[in-house]
């Protein structure tokens, strides 16, 4: 587990350009390889790709955030997502993350490439993009995110594509297969571009973590935006929406309504039907997609029914109190000890 640092908003994102333009703006075009296909045994072997928080899948989350790749690349057993993929699987299956990133370099053509994992609720686009914008200003074979204790996340990172092709060819070289091997492997023969980054960094390998990333999302400081969020991902909404401005309008429209999130999600319902042709049948089909997914953020806040018997613990207490760093606990996992880093 990466340690989540509450409070305040995450950074603009690693190195992010001082104009703030994005990684397409300042010309940094990259691939995205996510591998998602780990066993998830800190999970009880739970289908964690397919976990939701804010009532979208982790997954899903990771693939809003590298929205902006050329190609993005999943390494897994294909699956519905929130936007088409290009699938890989590596041969054998469960070979580990070295046998999965070849499988999915060999789908990429960019020079640069960003490599995820699959449960990072807390990455954005700003983020991602900063990555390859960072790189590509020097001469550095990859940049990747480091947790507050200084630790490697090599999953949250940008590298260049011939780097990993080099290393992966060397280390088939030597060891005559890639299968088993740790990610630090390759890393570890890299120059690399470190960069702190505790919060989007967060992973979720625990049912613990689940839970924190769930209690998070619903702090006064961010539940709004990951509502918003939540609905244009579910009504397939690409739209930068002035919530200030709407939220004036409907309080001097209804006299102070205390629940924002109504109006908001209202419109995002009417302008996602006005796309589909703003018929009855569009305004029904978005406003029942806009209900289920307000009923599965709802259970969240009941003991997780996806979690295998057995597997559930108490949830913790809300991030940044005293229970976050129990005297005595066993440390964290190191990145490479995790189900998806090998």
């Amino acid at each position: 587990m990466t340690e989540y640092q509450p409070p305040g908003e995450p950074p603009r994102g690693p190195s992010a350009d001082p104009s703030g333009r994005s990684s397409g703006e300042t010309g940094a075009v990259y691939d995205a390889v996510v591998l998602a296909g780990g066993a998830a045994r800190r999970l009880g072997g739970a289908d964690k790709p397919g976990v939701r928080v804010g009532g979208r899948a982790l997954l899903d989350r990771v693939l809003t955030a590298c929205a902006d790749a050329r190609t993005t690349v999943v390494v897994a057993t294909p699956r519905p997502t929130v936007r088409p993929v290009t699938w890989a699987r590596e041969d054998p299956p469960g070979g580990g993350p070295l046998a999965a990133l070849d499988a999915g370099l060999r789908h990429t053509t960019a020079d640069l490439v960003v490599l995820l994992s699959a449960d990072l609720p807390f990455l954005d686009r700003r983020t991602v993009a900063g990555l390859p914008a960072a790189l590509g200003r020097g001469t550095a074979d990859g940049v990747l995110l480091t947790d507050s204790d200084g630790r490697d996340q090599p999953l949250v990172a940008a590298y260049r594509t011939a780097s990993l092709r080099r290393g992966l060819t060397a280390l088939t070289d030597r060891h005559g297969a890639l299968t088993g091997l740790p990610l630090r492997r390759l890393t570890g023969a890299l120059d690399l571009i470190r960069i702190a980054g505790p919060v989007a960094s967060f992973d979720c390998d625990t049912w613990d973590d689940i839970a924190a990333a769930r209690a998070r999302i619903r702090e006064h400081g961010h539940v709004l935006d990951e509502w918003i969020s939540a609905v244009k991902d579910e009504l397939g909404i690409d739209l930068d929406v002035d919530t200030a401005a709407l939220l004036d309008l409907a309080r001097d429209a209804a006299h102070g309504v205390a629940r924002p999130a109504a109006p908001l999600t209202t419109f995002l319902v009417g302008y996602a039907a006005a796309r589909a042709g703003g018929d009855r049948e569009a305004v029904a089909e978005a406003t029942r997609r806009a209900v289920a997914l307000a009923r599965r953020w709802a259970e969240e806040d009941t003991p997780s029914a996806d979690a295998p018997a057995g597997s559930r613990s108490a949830a913790p207490s809300a991030p940044g109190t005293a229970s976050d760093a129990t005297p005595g606990a066993a440390p964290d996992a190191a990145p490479d000890a995790r189900p998806d880093a090998g």
